[in-house]
């Protein structure tokens, strides 16, 4: 049968398939191969009566991330808060970055929207080809975006703690009553609430990956996005990169004949944005491709 690896514990995989969910093991030929099933994943499985239940064979991955261990993400909801905690836009914009490098595509929720005013974030992320959903837990605003923009495909939802991403799944189906945390207002940030990987499912074919990596920032520690490959990340960058005066070895860090900058200044390009990707460049701009794993 085939089926779909929605959770995984201890070598044991949880297989959804239309006869509902099977127990497995992984055959032997995946840890000769040195590949470990994901959830995620798309597989064939073998169910046995007098036997354990095997996964056969694993489908091609769309997408992989490996910190958490996920496969075939489609989508990524970047929840960020108006307030409790204050927004934090570097780290949103390293993510977007991190998700269009691993062909996964960006959701921007602004939440907590009764608590403050995100106009000047609704402007900076508007400037970007991402969706951008305005959205409120608690009086259930942007509810019905944000699961029109679910149907059919696997995301996960990310975002520092306590910007209300169990919230908002609770919103979109109530039956699931995902553990939430109150703001500690010592730290200024939320408590983690999720503690296994699991895939729940909220509709035919429509999933969403809800991970102690995506809760925590442990998203980050994906691989090293090069110097060179950093301006693709930013896809509002890419109608103007060539058009630099020096446009095949532009930075587009300084303003010396940068037509990206230039975008910049005439507000084409948001500002924030712009200084996020300043600030990520400068954390690689030494590093070589040797030295990273």
């Amino acid at each position: 049968m085939n089926g779909i690896i929605i959770k995984g514990i201890g070598g044991f995989y949880y297989v959804e398939t239309a006869e509902g969910i099977s127990e497995c093991k992984a055959r032997g030929v995946f840890r000769k191969e040195k590949i470990t099933p994901m959830v995620g994943d798309r597989v064939e499985i073998t169910v046995n009566d007098n036997a354990e239940n095997t996964i056969d064979e694993i489908l091609p991955r769309k997408t992989v991330l490996t910190r958490p261990p996920v496969a075939n993400i489609e989508q990524l909801f970047i929840v960020i808060s108006g307030t409790e905690p204050k927004p934090n836009t570097l780290l949103a914009d390293r993510l977007t970055a991190i998700a269009v490098k691993n062909n996964i595509e960006p959701v921007i929720v602004l939440n907590k929207i009764d608590l403050t005013d995100v106009t000047e974030l609704i402007d900076i992320y508007t400037k970007t080809p991402f969706k951008v959903i305005v959205a409120c837990g608690k009086t259930g605003e942007g509810k019905e975006e944000i699961e029109e923009a679910l149907k059919g495909k696997i995301s996960a939802f990310t975002g520092n703690s306590g910007v209300g991403k169990s919230t908002l799944l609770n919103l979109i189906n109530p039956e699931l009553n995902l553990q939430t945390s109150e703001i500690s207002q010592k730290l200024g940030r939320g408590k983690h609430t999720t503690r296994e990987c699991t895939l729940i499912k909220l509709d035919d074919d429509t999933y969403v990956a809800d991970t102690p990596g995506f809760a925590s920032l442990e998203l980050l520690k994906q691989e090293t996005i090069l110097k060179e490959n950093l301006q693709y990340c930013f896809p509002e960058f890419e109608p103007y990169t060539d058009k630099c005066k020096f446009s095949t070895n532009c930075s587009h860090t300084t303003d010396k004949g940068c037509e990206v900058i230039r975008k910049v200044e005439e507000g084409i390009i948001s500002k924030s944005r712009h200084d996020s990707y300043k600030a990520l460049y400068n954390e690689v701009k030494d590093l070589k491709e040797w030295q990273v794993k």
